[in-house]
């Protein structure tokens, strides 16, 4: 039996962040000022100083200045709402990344609607939502992104088939179902109340895992030769997909790590220096 190809977004993402850095050097080139990214987070969740850590790195590899914004974990609503808004009237910088989780007692909704549309290259808030929906100029939400330009990377035109997502957060399962409707997939949203996963899992030619749920997704319910996007990641660098039954019907999949996530982070930067150039004035 042929295995599944892997979908290799490590790889791309380095050429992705190739590229963005030669535009971030032209960008700088011609008006004197780099890209900036502010990144705020709140308190000190490990996982979330990591990634911070990880995304300010390869803005220093890209070429994109980062500014980073650390808060106490007692930091209320109102205190970060103030302090993403502070981000958003300073011209020097260009994007704005709120790492979420934020902290249950803070209104994280409205934080997030802190950030200028023009700016918000995380692809978070209600405008960006409404721009993805209605194909209209702006920043998508970088995961979903992501997840299409490998699609792209890989020959796969979503055009008249059947996408199933699995997942409904704000920020990955809904904006990633737009994007696909967007490009005529016919698609189905599945989420924990769901009857009979399975039986919408076998109907898909694209699935796209994204519940935070290990191993939800079994190979048997993989339509021979479907693309299987795994946007999971569970601890133990396990996905929501069982990838070593599903490799086995799939045609194309991605791996956990080395798929989606590279991409999450290329797109952020990717779409940094698009905003830097907006706001410059500027065609890079």
């Amino acid at each position: 039996m042929t295995q599944a190809r892997l979908m290799d977004g490590t790889a791309l993402a380095r050429r992705t962040l190739e590229e963005t850095a030669q535009r971030a050097a032209d960008l700088t080139g011609r008006t004197g000022t780099a890209p900036c990214l502010a990144t705020v987070l709140v308190g000190e969740d490990p996982a979330s100083v990591t990634y911070v850590r990880m995304k300010q790195n390869r803005c220093r590899k890209a070429g994109i200045d980062s500014r980073h914004v650390a808060l106490p974990a007692s930091t209320t609503t109102e205190e970060l709402v103030a302090a993403v808004g502070a981000l958003s009237a300073d011209p020097s910088v260009h994007g704005i990344l709120l790492q979420h989780p934020v902290g249950d007692h803070i209104d994280e909704r409205a934080s997030f609607e802190a950030i200028a549309p023009e700016k918000d290259v995380d692809g978070v808030t209600f405008a960006s939502f409404a721009t993805m929906s209605f194909g209209l100029p702006g920043f998508v939400s970088c995961t979903p992104g992501g997840i299409m330009r490998l699609l792209d990377a890989y020959g796969v035109d979503p055009s008249g088939k059947r996408a199933v997502v699995v997942g409904r957060s704000a920020i990955l399962g809904k904006p990633v179902g737009m994007l696909l409707l967007a490009r005529d997939a016919t698609v189905t949203y599945c989420h924990s109340r769901t009857a009979d996963l399975s039986a919408a899992v076998r109907e898909a030619d694209i699935v796209v895992a994204a519940v935070g749920r290990p191993r939800l997704i079994r190979g048997q319910d993989v339509k021979p030769g479907a693309v299987v996007i795994d946007a999971g990641y569970n601890e133990g660098n396990v996905g929501d997909v069982d990838f070593d039954s599903a490799v086995e019907r799939a045609s194309l999949i991605t791996p956990v790590p080395g798929g989606v996530g590279p991409m999450t982070i290329a797109t952020l930067l990717e779409q940094t220096v698009d905003a830097a150039a907006r706001q410059l004035g500027v065609s890079v």
